[in-house]
């Protein structure tokens, strides 16, 4: 009659045998427990098992956290995106700039997208392979429990055999007892007696067989296991700062690169600066100014020369000049004004060597103008700039201009200048930072 089939390969006789061994194995693990069978103990594996589980729990731990993270990353794409897109919305077309924003708009996605790709592939693929060899280390861990309760359930039987005969002192008939000894005939008694011998020898061979397979079994993976928990104990701190690596580089790169796209929106996204108001005169105005103010066609024609004197025959003469005659009303205003504001005015002399003059002898090579830093503004790379509120910045060109960015200045500060001279620090900074002076 066919074995009964149970399906995927499983037959009646397998399933006695595993359902054999089990209750052989709890067997043995009672008796462990009742300290009435040996149990073998291996101090260091345990040691190694207690780090594997610990392992294992805290990378799956990173596991979740980083999938959470990218989600966030995922999640803020999506808001600056929407945002973004708001104010490109709102911006109207003919506002000046309304294609730049249009352009960073888009830098900005490609920003995200490249960010949160970089972080799958180096990160969090990196992680999943990292925890996929775990469950596999964690099942051979699991056989291997398995194969220690039978090394140590064959080496308590053989123990038991090897005991048993040891207590008969070799081949003994003994008296029969069973109801199938009594029954048997006198003449058939040796015969039952030397293969009930015979049984107890097939044991005891049977019982060392059992323990040689045992060992080998369990050893093999043993062996193994011996090897590779230490060494992915070890492996963790590499994979570790791999991965911080990896994150705290990507994220650098991202903010420093969108906090550029930024910079440069502010710089060159400006409103156009209104033409300057009209001067009206004021008190304080110059008396120069004043003076142009009135109409030149107004003003007299009236000779400031000493006039020629007449004697009383009608021939020139030194005698007193008869009065001259007096402008009009309007005129006369004017011409008032303007001798009085004249002969207020002191005459033009050469102006003084300005401050500004004799600082700029001693500007650095190739200065171009004067800055004033108007918030602080922290450095993120060693070639910039660190400035605070109130710093004055002498602003220089660049040595190689192809290095230039939009929106960047090359500069020393005033103070660091006028102390240090030629090795005063210098280094780049962001224009709206600052103020033209």
């Amino acid at each position: 009659m066919a074995e009964l089939n149970l399906g995927k390969g499983l037959t009646a006789g397998k399933v006695a045998s595993n359902v054999q061994k089990k209750l052989t194995r709890a067997q043995e693990k009672v008796l462990q427990k009742l300290g009435k069978a040996d149990e073998t103990k291996d101090a260091a594996f345990e040691e190694g098992v207690i780090n594997f589980n610990k392992q294992y729990a805290e990378g799956s731990k990173l596991q979740r956290d980083l999938t959470a993270y990218l989600e966030a990353v995922k999640a803020m794409h999506e808001s600056s995106k929407n945002v973004q897109a708001c104010l490109a919305d709102m911006y109207e077309p003919d506002w000046y700039g309304k294609n730049e924003v249009d352009s960073i708009v888009e830098d900005c996605d490609v920003l995200w997208t490249d960010y949160h790709q970089k972080l799958v592939d180096h990160a969090l693929i990196s992680m999943d392979t990292y925890l996929g060899q775990f469950p596999d280390i964690k099942a051979r861990i699991a056989k291997r429990d398995r194969k220690l309760v039978d090394y140590d359930s064959a080496r308590h039987n053989y123990a038991i055999t090897h005991k048993s005969k040891k207590k008969d002192g070799g081949i003994k008939i003994t008296k029969p007892s069973s109801l199938l000894e009594r029954a048997t005939p006198g003449w058939a008694q040796g015969l039952l007696s030397a293969h009930n011998v015979a049984q107890s020898s097939l044991s005891r061979n049977q019982a060392e067989e059992e323990l040689e397979r045992a060992q080998k079994v369990f050893e093999e993976i043993n062996i193994d296991l011996q090897e590779e928990l230490p060494s992915l104990w070890n492996s963790r701190v590499g994979f570790y700062v791999s991965t911080f690596q990896s994150l705290s580089g990507f994220e650098e790169k991202f903010h420093k690169e969108i906090s550029r796209v930024r910079l440069w929106t502010s710089v060159n996204l400006k409103p156009a600066v209104p033409p300057p108001p009209k001067v009206t005169p004021s008190k304080e105005m110059k008396a120069e100014n004043i003076i142009n103010l009135f109409d030149a066609a107004a003003a007299p024609d009236i000779s400031v020369t000493s006039p020629t004197e007449v004697s009383d025959d009608g021939q020139p003469g030194t005698g007193t000049p008869p009065p001259p005659d007096l402008p009009q009303c309007h005129t006369g205003h004017n011409f008032f004004f303007s001798s009085w504001f004249h002969s207020l005015s002191p005459p033009a002399a050469a102006a003084p060597p300005t401050e500004e003059a004799s600082e700029a002898a001693e500007m650095p090579p190739g200065f171009l103008f004067k800055v004033q830093v108007m918030h602080d503004y922290a450095p993120n790379d060693t070639d910039e700039l660190e400035m605070k509120a109130g710093d004055v910045v002498l602003v220089i060109p660049f040595d190689n201009p192809d290095e230039q960015d939009d929106g960047w200045l090359m500069g020393m500060k005033q103070e660091d200048w006028k102390q240090n001279k030629e090795n005063a620090a210098k280094g780049v900074f962001p224009e709206n930072f600052t103020q033209r002076l």
